[in-house]
């Protein structure tokens, strides 16, 4: 189908099967058009959790976002466009790897990043984000009362974290990455410094420290969002993230100007989904094939992973 004829289809399949399109800020542009809510991914899950209206949910993002979405509205049928959707960072954590810290470390607290499968989050103590991880930490070691956390599976953002509290932080498992963030360098930066004098440069928690280190503000992607709307700058803003987030600045506040930190930044998962598995998934609501894109966390599971989600809420 022809790119229009296609976005026309989505939108009337949306409206007459009711159903809701959530996109993450990393989602191709032309999908986060489409989409009743953009966010990322544990604010799209809490979005979820209070709407009414929709018979579905499309979780436009990664395999563990669709997760997540399940474990929290279980009441829900929540699709997901492409199971290829995976997420490499997610990827380097799992029970058998909790279990080896764990042994080493038994009174230590387990906390992981929202970005983790419905198994290893079962299998934590409590969830994080990267905006909220700070505070999580240090209100979970006062709560239990240890100076030693384990804390997995990003390395960046557990060294974001160890810069700025005198806590003992092990990272779970040790060299734990974003491969899109994790490929930022100090020569990103010197580049980008040059083509752009007197932008701003935001850079992303999951990046390595030594480009934390050179950056104006450090946030998630809607904390970097936000601070670009608190801090106009008429020199622009460098960012260093995923190209999807970028492409959203772009969209949503044309007046201000927006250059990536590297432009190859670009996470193939999060392409995988596009317009024409989009269609596919929305004209199968409501039939046998819906079974093909469901996602769903069994609910004994979905009641391991929802403890340590709301311990999350409540220590941050």
């Amino acid at each position: 189908m022809e790119t229009e004829s296609l976005i026309d289809k989505i939108k009337a399949l949306k409206r007459q099967k009711q159903v809701s399109i959530f996109a993450h800020y990393y989602q191709p542009i032309e999908i986060q058009k489409l989409a009743n809510y953009i966010g990322d991914s544990l604010g799209l899950a809490k979005i979820a959790r209070e709407q009414k209206d929709s018979k579905y949910i499309i979780l436009a993002g990664v395999h563990f976002m669709a997760e997540t979405a399940s474990i929290l509205n279980q009441n829900k049928v929540i699709l997901s466009p492409n199971f290829e959707a995976g997420c490499p960072l997610a990827s380097f954590i799992d029970p058998k790897i909790i279990n080896e810290f764990k042994m080493k470390y038994p009174n230590s607290p387990l906390i992981v990043y929202v970005n983790t499968t419905a198994e290893t989050k079962a299998n934590s103590d409590v969830c994080c984000t990267s905006s909220n991880s700070l505070k999580v930490i240090e209100n979970v070691a006062k709560d239990w009362k240890t100076d030693t956390i384990l804390f997995g599976p990003d390395k960046n953002l557990a060294n974001f974290v160890r810069n700025r509290t005198s806590l003992n932080i092990i990272t779970v498992p040790e060299k734990g990455n974003c491969p899109i963030h994790n490929f930022l360098s100090i020569k990103d930066i010197e580049r980008e410094k040059k083509n752009h004098p007197g932008a701003s440069i935001l850079v992303h928690p999951e990046s390595p420290l030594e480009v934390q280190n050179e950056a104006d503000f450090i946030g998630s992607t809607s904390q970097m969002l936000q601070y670009t709307k608190d801090n106009p700058n008429p020199n622009g803003f460098i960012v260093g993230t995923e190209i999807g987030l970028i492409e959203h600045l772009r969209w949503k506040n044309p007046e201000q100007s927006y250059y990536p930190l590297n432009k190859y930044a670009i996470c193939k998962n999060m392409k995988k989904i596009n317009l024409k598995n989009l269609f596919e998934t929305l004209d199968a609501c409501g039939t046998p094939s819906q079974s093909k894109y469901e996602i769903r966390v069994s609910e004994e599971s979905a009641n391991l992973a929802i403890v340590p989600l709301e311990r999350m809420l409540q220590y941050s």
